[in-house]
């Protein structure tokens, strides 16, 4: 079973993706900004992750950035998950390395179809 680890500042977002993808038969570890993300991408080794671009004390980026920048979790796909869905934005996802950039709302089928492509290497 996959390992994904969400990170979403919003408590009810962060929930509703738990959830959805517990359904599915996903493993799921959650944290609430980027500055968690650090910490639990190392400890968990998670085979995704998802995460929010704009939340407190380390986006998005700066969080991908560290964990691209680190020889034991470089191999992690990252995929955000964002409402900000400007050229510039997304653009600036791939630059800190992310494989995909998804725009909020999405359905939970979209978010599983998604999910499944990452684990597979597209």
């Amino acid at each position: 079973m996959a390992k994904i680890l969400i990170i979403e500042d919003e408590k009810d977002i962060r929930q509703l993706i738990t959830f959805t993808l517990q359904y599915a038969g996903y493993q799921v570890v959650a944290g609430k900004d980027g500055q968690e993300a650090v910490e639990l991408v190392e400890k968990e080794m998670p085979d995704l992750i998802l995460m929010d671009v704009r939340m407190p004390r380390l986006d998005g980026y700066g969080a991908c950035a560290v964990i691209k920048a680190n020889e034991k979790t470089r191999h992690i796909p990252v995929a955000f998950l964002s409402a900000k869905g400007q050229d510039a934005e997304i653009e600036k996802g791939f630059e800190v390395g992310a494989s995909d950039y998804l725009l909020k709302p999405f359905t939970p089928t979209e978010l599983i179809d998604r999910v499944k492509s990452l684990l597979a290497g597209g």
